[in-house]
């Protein structure tokens, strides 16, 4: 339910900088010219004189001018090189950062490059057709590829590869992916878009198994009274077994928001709390700015309502080096910057005791534990749902405890339908005989409260068209209804 550094809880106040792969030239030398490491250090020793412990920044561009990926398939080695440093310049200032991999929006080229490179259209709604591999396979596939490169990447500064750098918090998958407006009925499910989650949190944590994923979903939805359905549901897309914390953008002030200070909390609780309770997973709000208002004043209530629900890392948008954005741009000596400080201190204070320096006493208990979990009195049911793509497939497993007393602990046995087989599973740990599966919990998720839930993911293969749900479920050798 929260992020862990180094063996404590980690709470933290970050920000963006959605410009910092730009600093240089983008001509001439690599080292000299293309970038500015004078311009770049400069900017970290500000966001960590400001206390900004985590920065969320952009690495994607399909635009000539500083374009990692320019045309389809073609990666430029000098801008490339110019993230190495950021990434080293970030580890010197003990600034973590949270790169975004593709943007929704035309910014910088953004998925609409990629659908120009099949020969489709952008734009809204079109560019829905990025997340439909029926209507664009080649754009799954470029995705893949520029991930692909991305992660396994070798900074020419430190020779560790980006899926081992521990200066990266974590990824995201886009800035803010919705598939609107393609039918009413997708608006509110989220099916594509959530098959679209599925399918690259699973090729990504393929190869880099060690890092954080998150959406960078701006958590619109007409039941919070921000903004409409776009068919990217908070719950669903944030339940992907690939997906590992929460994400919100609220921007009240706006004209289709028109909230209140007081709606504006109130939203800020919901979200910490359906994170928190429903999806068991950490709250980040990765944007979030207002203009023409006393910003301090609205900072400053935004922070009292998410550190009092627990809120586990902000980003306000945007930190800027220079003048550029006379909207939400905040530069440093801005009197806002004060309530943020005053918020980064608040949130690291939250943070747990690091690991014991000496070994802790060992206490003989006084009780004998039981040697097996107690079968569920009251009953259970499990909720399996099942996402695939060809011989590719993830289930999202639910187990309900209908009785009223907790179970502590839990093993449970299914059978697959065909010759599936599990290659990696979350939240649980599991073995399989032949087509007998085995999953037991960790110790994370091993308490199921009276009337609770419980969840864990798996990803496997399957013979083509082979797939399905199992018929039965056993939770500590009791059956279960299927839900």
């Amino acid at each position: 339910m929260h992020f862990c550094l180094d063996g404590r809880t980690f709470f933290f106040a970050g920000a963006n900088t959605y410009d910092l792969f730009t600093y240089g030239s983008a001509s001439g030398d690599t080292e000299t010219q293309y970038m500015d490491k004078a311009r770049i250090d400069a900017h970290f020793a500000r966001l960590k004189a400001d206390k900004v412990s985590v920065l969320r920044t952009w690495l994607f561009n399909h635009e000539s001018w500083h374009g990692f990926e320019t045309e389809k398939g073609v990666y430029n080695e000098q801008q490339f090189a110019l993230f190495d440093y950021v990434i080293e310049s970030a580890k010197r200032h003990g600034v973590k950062l949270l790169p975004v991999f593709e943007n929704y929006w035309e910014a910088y080229g953004g998925i609409d490059a990629r659908l120009r490179w099949e020969g489709l259209s952008g734009g809204h709604p079109a560019r829905a057709a990025f997340f439909d591999k029926t209507r664009c396979a080649g754009c799954f596939t470029s995705y893949k590829n520029y991930v692909s490169y991305v992660l396994n990447r070798t900074n020419h500064y430190s020779g560790v590869k980006y899926k081992d750098e521990p200066a990266i918090f974590a990824w995201e998958l886009m800035n803010e992916p919705r598939y609107q407006d393609v039918s009413p009925e997708e608006n509110t499910s989220g099916t594509t878009l959530r098959k679209w989650v599925d399918e690259m949190g699973a090729f990504i944590k393929g190869i880099d198994p060690d890092h954080m994923l998150g959406t960078g979903l701006e958590a619109h939805e007409t039941r919070f009274g921000f903004g409409g359905d776009e068919g990217n549901p908070f719950v669903h897309i944030h339940r992907s077994p690939f997906i590992d914390f929460t994400s919100a953008h609220p921007y009240p002030t706006e004209h289709w928001a028109d909230l209140s200070i007081q709606e504006t909390q109130e939203l800020v609780r919901t979200w910490i709390r359906e994170s928190h309770d429903i999806i068991g997973k950490p709250f980040y709000m990765g944007e979030f700015n207002v203009h023409n208002v006393d910003r301090t004043q609205w900072w400053t209530a935004i922070f009292q309502t998410f550190e009092e629900e627990g809120g586990d890392g902000t980003g306000f948008w945007w930190y800027q080096d220079r003048q550029i954005d006379g909207k939400f741009g905040v530069s440093q000596g801005a009197p806002e910057l004060a309530a943020f400080r005053a918020h980064s201190d608040r949130q690291a204070a939250r943070n747990g005791p690091g690991p014991t320096t000496s070994p802790t006493p060992t206490v003989t208990p006084t009780v004998t534990p039981t040697t097996s979990p107690s079968p569920p009195v009251g009953g259970c049911s499990v909720s399996y749902r099942l996402s695939e793509w060809g011989s590719s497939f993830n289930a999202e497993v639910s187990i309900r405890n209908n009785g009223a007393v907790a179970i502590g602990g839990w093993t449970l046995g299914f059978a697959f339908p065909s010759a599936q087989t599990i290659n990696s599973v979350w939240n649980a740990r599991a073995t399989q005989s032949g087509r007998q599966v085995t999953v037991t919990s960790e110790s994370w998720t091993a308490n199921i409260p009276a009337g609770g839930t419980v969840s864990f993911g798996l990803n496997g293969s399957s013979p083509q068209g082979g797939n399905g749900v199992p018929a039965a479920f056993t939770l500590n050798d009791t059956i279960c209804t299927k839900a």
